[in-house]
């Protein structure tokens, strides 16, 4: 009897494992040099409602280098998973619950996908504007609200503790993304996208110089660990801590990593600086992640950039839509989810995410 895909089926499967192995092989198949050549950032045209089917491997997964290939799952498609957000941003990943939560700035409110059934339902409404969301190691949220201009910790009887909304008496501006370390410090970008206008949060002058600090979880301090980013953005850990890295998205447009000492930072040095492949001009990195392979994967034109640990690009995952976050997720953290302005997508990778959330 012919199977799904066309192929007979014998006693050994044979035709089966042929298949998958002709799908998760294809994009090897091609030599670099030819496929390079044909790389643009356009997406490939296709119908997101889940009513037309796409061939394997995924076109719109592009390795730019030969060490992106290992990543690729050739048997799998970017998934459109929602869609209704104004600007979808802020991805985090809950292991206990299985599910994820992200922001819907302009909305004012935070929305849940959940693994079990694929359910959308509102998390939070309002949201106080929220913008980057993660869990700490005691499976808090953690909130960067634009409307409160705070970092918020929701707790699990009910109520909301302040973690920061000042320093050195003065307010911070719209915080925006949002890392924990092992250690337990709580580390956070904080540029005046959110009081820049009316759209995401509350029109107000600047007191202080856009910059990235730290909170000590057991004794409140914040302190400033730097404020070298013209707007600084999204923060990631490498997959051991050592170093972190931080998104200008400001004058800068690029990507700073340090090496981490304690409370403090040294060696700043520019990590990458993004175009979109195939000459389509500037591209700037909002939220990253990190792989357990060292690979950091940022939401940037046309959709998603991977740069390996040495600052190369390899790939890319082309969208339709401007993704600002992204994060690991999924029972086995291989499960890449984007949000992408008015849209959450998924795909699955042939790697797992270096963090909890």
């Amino acid at each position: 009897m012919p199977s799904h895909f066309g192929i007979e089926n014998t006693p050994s499967g044979s035709g089966r494992r042929s298949f998958l192995r002709a799908a998760l092989g294809a994009a090897a198949l091609l030599p670099a040099a030819a496929q390079t050549a044909r790389v643009t950032g356009a997406p490939t045209p296709r119908s997101w409602s889940g009513d037309q089917l796409v061939q394997y491997p995924d076109p719109d997964v592009v390795a730019l280098d030969n060490r992106f290939r290992r990543y690729i799952v050739g048997n799998t498609v970017i998934q459109r998973l929602y869609t209704g957000t104004l600007w979808a941003e802020g991805v985090a990943w809950n292991g206990v619950g299985r599910y994820l939560v992200w922001s819907d700035i302009p909305n004012n409110r935070q929305l849940r996908w959940i693994e079990e059934d694929g359910r959308v339902t509102v998390f939070r409404s309002p949201s106080g504007f929220s913008n980057g969301n993660t869990f700490d190691f005691e499976g808090r949220q953690l909130s960067c609200e634009h409307g409160g201009r705070r970092v918020a910790r929701y707790e699990p009887n009910g109520t909301v503790t302040t973690i920061a909304d000042k320093f050195q008496g003065k307010r911070l501006n719209s915080p925006n993304d949002i890392a924990v370390h092992p250690d337990g410090g709580i580390w956070f970008t904080d540029p005046i996208y959110g009081i820049s206008g009316y759209y995401e949060g509350f029109k107000a002058d600047s007191e202080t110089k856009e910059a990235v600090y730290r909170v000590d979880p057991k004794t409140g301090q914040i302190d400033k660990v730097t404020d070298e980013p013209n707007e600084p953005n999204g923060i990631c850990f490498s997959p051991d801590y050592k170093k972190v890295y931080i998104c200008d998205t400001g004058t800068g447009r690029e990507v700073r990593v340090y090496d981490v000492d304690g409370k403090t930072l040294r060696s700043s040095k520019r990590f990458v600086q993004l175009d979109v492949p195939g000459g389509g001009g500037p591209a700037a990195a909002d939220g990253i992640r990190c792989d357990i392979d060292g690979n950091l994967w940022c939401g940037a034109r046309p959709g998603v950039q991977v740069v390996a640990p040495n600052g190369d690009p390899i790939g890319m995952i082309r969208l339709p839509e401007n993704c600002a976050n992204i994060c690991f997720g999924g029972t086995r953290r291989n499960r890449l989810f984007m949000a992408a302005s008015q849209s959450l997508y998924a795909v699955y990778v042939n790697t797992m995410g270096a963090h909890i959330a």
